[in-house]
C-alpha cells in the first residue's frame, strides 16, 4: 500500500526543485551560460529533480509490488506500464536518468548547452507530478 504521506513529501520534493529550474529557465542564457555558480547549481537541480522522480517511482513499485526494476530508467518505465504515467511520459523520464547519471557521475563531459536546453524541456516534470497525483487520487476512491 502506497504511503500517501511520503508520496506527498516526494512530489512536494520534486515540485520545488521544479519551481527553481522554472526560475532559470525565465532567465537568460547567455547570463547562465557564463556564470559558472549558477549553471552548476541548475546542474545540481537537475540531478535533485531527476532522483525525486526516482524515489517516486521506487516507491510506487516497492508498494505495490511492481518491481524489482533492473535499473534507474525501468523503474520509470514500469510506472508506465502499470498506467501511473503516460508510456510516452515514462520513455522520456527514463532517459533523464541517464542525464542524471552523466552530470552525478561524470561518464563524460557535459556539454552545458545540453543542460541549458534541457531547461525546455521542464513541463514533462509537472506532468509527472500531475499524472502521479491523478493515480493516486484514483487509487484513494478505490
Amino acid at each position: 500500500m502506497v504511503d500517501a504521506v511520503r508520496l506527498a513529501r516526494l512530489l512536494q520534493r520534486l515540485g520545488e526543485q521544479l519551481s527553481i529550474l522554472l526560475a532559470r529557465a525565465d532567465e537568460d542564457r547567455q547570463t547562465l551560460r557564463e556564470d559558472e555558480a549558477r549553471l552548476s547549481g541548475t546542474k545540481y537541480r537537475f540531478v535533485t529533480a531527476i532522483e525525486a522522480v526516482l524515489d517516486v517511482a521506487h516507491h510506487l513499485l516497492a508498494s505495490e509490488l511492481w518491481g524489482p526494476a533492473e535499473d534507474s530508467g525501468h523503474a520509470v518505465r514500469l510506472l508506465g506500464q502499470h498506467d501511473v504515467i503516460e508510456p510516452a511520459l515514462a520513455d522520456r523520464l527514463a532517459r533523464a536518468t541517464g542525464f542524471r547519471n552523466v552530470l552525478v557521475h561524470g561518464y563524460a563531459d557535459v556539454d552545458d548547452e545540453i543542460v541549458l536546453d534541457s531547461l525546455d524541456d521542464l513541463h514533462e516534470l509537472q506532468q509527472f507530478i500531475d499524472q502521479v497525483r491523478r493515480w493516486a487520487a484514483a487509487q484513494d476512491e478505490s
